[in-house]
């Protein structure tokens, strides 16, 4: 029995087959959201079929999640974010207990029960300090592309502060090290632990509790993912594919 989740995302959108008979993801693709987010839905689906064979009739149930979950609906069942990164996760990692999802646009902090069930949550979607848009100016102004942000931070000499807490006023204090010749290291790694800080303090606000699982576009950040866990005082679990966690949940609560 396969089941289909998306994840209809502001950056990208996700797309999983789930094995509901043998519990194990047979699929999964990602590709950047077009302006129709609805076609860039169904150009993965179609990708999907197309790779794996199969007709309409072979997918028992879709699932779809992400801030273009509503554009789906004649398709199929509409799940919240929370549950759906919740459920992803704990299939990946069943002894979690706080998921952080940090994404292109926003970032979620989610606390579980022992048996999965969601306790708590934050959500920041109204700044993009903290998320991959931070990640993404910081590699523009260094002119390099973000997935080399985690190679240049590891090499970092010294510990710098970004003080601004806005990305706005925290790109002008990046032009301002880049004009007084401070390395592009040394500045990708102020930038990770602003996110971080940011990040923790959002945590805050929750009573949360290892193991803490990390997961979204921004987890493939390994220096990132480095600098949190040491700042959190824990080993992070990380999905091996943490962009698909949402779209994961969403195959798997489809019915």
């Amino acid at each position: 029995m396969i089941k289909l989740g998306l994840d209809i995302g502001s950056r990208n959108t996700k797309i999983v087959l789930f094995d509901a008979t043998n519990s194990s993801i047979s699929h999964y693709a990602w590709q950047s959201t077009d302006i129709s987010a609805r076609s860039s839905a169904l150009a993965l689906i179609d990708s999907a079929f197309r790779i794996n064979q199969l007709k309409a009739h072979d997918v028992s149930a879709i699932g779809v999640t992400g801030y273009g979950r509503k554009l789906m609906q004649d398709m199929g069942t509409a799940f919240s974010e929370i549950s759906c990164h919740a459920v992803g996760c704990h299939f990946l990692f069943p002894g979690l207990r706080t998921i952080i999802d940090v994404g292109g646009q926003d970032s979620k902090l989610i606390t579980l029960n022992e048996f999965g069930k969601v306790v708590d949550f934050a959500m920041n979607d109204k700044c993009a300090a903290g998320t991959g848009r931070f990640l993404e100016m910081t590699a523009l102004r260094l002119g390099c592309e973000v997935s080399q942000l985690s190679a240049l931070a590891a090499e970092a000499a010294q510990d710098l502060i970004l003080n601004s807490t806005c990305v706005v006023f925290a790109e002008s204090e990046i032009i301002s090290l880049m004009a007084s010749s401070t390395s592009a290291f040394d500045i990708a790694k102020a930038v990770h632990h602003s996110v971080v800080k940011r990040i923790q303090a959002q945590m805050a606000g929750l009573d949360w509790t290892a193991p803490v699982c990390f997961t979204g576009g921004v987890a493939q950040n390994s220096d990132l993912a480095y600098c949190l866990g040491n700042a959190l005082g824990h080993d992070l679990l990380i999905p091996p594919e943490p962009e698909i966690t949402g779209a994961l949940g969403a195959a798997i609560l489809a019915r």
